[in-house]
């Protein structure tokens, strides 16, 4: 029987959501797939369902499954890619619609080419050799770190003299965390631009426990980082970002945050908490976290291809 190609629709999340955990099992061990996260992304505003999204059947067993959305307004396009390891043809028709949407979308924005990134597991279900075959290689690693939690060790730190700390409480707040995450990020690796509500939008605001957001300080400087956690995820908290204006890089205030989301998840009774580093990061967040005892859990690379 051939393979049956759909796009996907709102009602196939959770369906979505064990393909990628059968994936995790393969891939990490363990299901780590939360179905909030997946409706999130199929709900993306700069995702159009009917052309950006693809799903392929094995009969009636969803096997394969690719999305497709924009940041940029540009060449860069970012896509996402599962395959069960046995249905390795139903990843190449993923590829194929992904390779052809890709270049029409960057076009649609008036670009002459097609920048596009996929993240996977350093020992994914797709088979490289297929991919590298039609041109993608690897640009960058990303590892996923965890640290485990104690409520007698991880305790709420004491804030060093000229240093103060605060949750994010309201919309002023809310605007300068996002003008602090494109200022700190702004040099990073495939940082894209993002206005105040797209930011909303990704961070998922409307579901986001804002608690669990906190904004760092000097006397001299004022506002100069931010942290935002998440305790939404089954299988640890997280980290979603964490970021230190340039000026004030050295001051400890990336210490003090981690500090803190430590105790903040360790007083809800989290036993893990992780988050995902740039191991080419300039600005020595790999060495602050191995500091703080954070460990590797397993790696990404990013895979890139031009298409023109």
């Amino acid at each position: 029987m051939p393979y049956a190609l759909r796009p996907a629709g709102l009602t196939d999340a959770a369906a979505v959501t064990d393909l990628l955990n059968d994936i995790d099992r393969i891939e990490i061990g363990r299901p780590e797939t939360d179905l909030h996260t997946v409706e999130a992304d199929l709900k993306r505003p700069d995702v159009a369902l009917d052309r950006d999204s693809w799903l392929v059947f094995d009969g009636d067993r969803l096997v394969a499954y690719g999305l497709l959305w924009d940041e940029s307004g540009g060449e860069r396009i970012d896509v996402d890619h599962y395959v069960l390891p046995d249905h390795q043809r139903a990843g190449e028709v993923i590829l194929d619609a992904l390779e052809a949407r890709a270049l029409a979308k960057a076009r649609e924005n008036g670009a002459s080419r097609a920048v596009v990134h996929l993240h996977l597991n350093t020992r994914p279900t797709l088979d490289t050799d297929l991919i590298e075959r039609r041109g993608w290689y690897v640009v960058r690693r990303y590892q996923v770190l965890q640290r485990p939690l104690k409520a007698v060790e991880d305790a709420v730190p004491e804030l060093p003299p000229g240093i103060r700390l605060r949750a994010c409480a309201d919309e002023a707040d809310r605007a300068r965390v996002h003008a602090l995450y494109q200022s700190s990020f702004a040099e990073h690796f495939d940082f894209q631009p993002r206005t105040y509500e797209q930011w909303l939008h990704d961070v998922e605001a409307d579901t986001l426990d804002w608690s669990l957001v906190w904004i760092a300080g000097t006397e001299g400087l004022g506002d100069a980082g931010f942290l935002m956690a998440r305790d939404d995820h089954e299988a640890m908290g997280w980290i979603r970002s964490i970021g230190v204006v340039r000026e004030a890089r050295g001051a400890g205030l990336g210490g003090l945050l981690l500090r803190n989301a430590f105790a903040a998840f360790a007083a809800r009774g989290r036993d893990t908490v992780g988050l995902g580093v740039d191991t080419a990061n300039a600005t020595g967040a790999p060495a602050l976290y191995a500091r703080h005892g954070m460990t590797l859990h397993y790696a990404v690379d990013t895979w890139e291809t031009v298409l023109n």
